[in-house]
């Protein structure tokens, strides 16, 4: 499998892992004060998005593992992070009806401009 196709792999995988984060978080709600943590702390243990949240993010890892084994590790954490930073704001948008300003989206694109050039400079 080449390296760009691994990079998209853990971009998407990452992507995901975080959107179901934030669904197990919007069924457990946020703890009001500290002595309700352990309460929430509970639910997030009995949660099923929750757990599939962490099995994403170990798949993830284990991708991350073979990019960085055949990529700069400079390069290929830009490319995702470029890549995660355009598709989890769209996503977030998507699913969840999130929205960004227009300086937010700005400096989206400066920093997957930025990216692109990391990637065109590469040897």
């Amino acid at each position: 499998m080449s390296t760009r196709i691994l990079i998209i792999f853990v971009t998407l995988n990452a992507v995901l892992s975080q959107l179901l984060l934030r669904r197990a978080l919007n069924d457990l709600g946020r703890p009001e004060n500290l002595a309700a943590l352990p309460r929430f702390l509970g639910g997030a243990a009995l949660s099923p998005w929750i757990y599939a949240s962490l099995l994403l993010q170990v798949l993830g890892y284990l991708l991350w593992m073979l990019v960085i084994s055949r990529a700069k590790m400079g390069v290929a954490t830009a490319s995702v992070g470029a890549g995660f930073y355009v598709l989890m704001a769209f996503s977030a948008w998507l699913v969840y009806g999130e929205t960004l300003t227009m300086l937010q989206w700005l400096g989206i694109v400066l920093v997957t401009g930025g990216v692109i050039c990391i990637s065109l400079g590469q040897a």
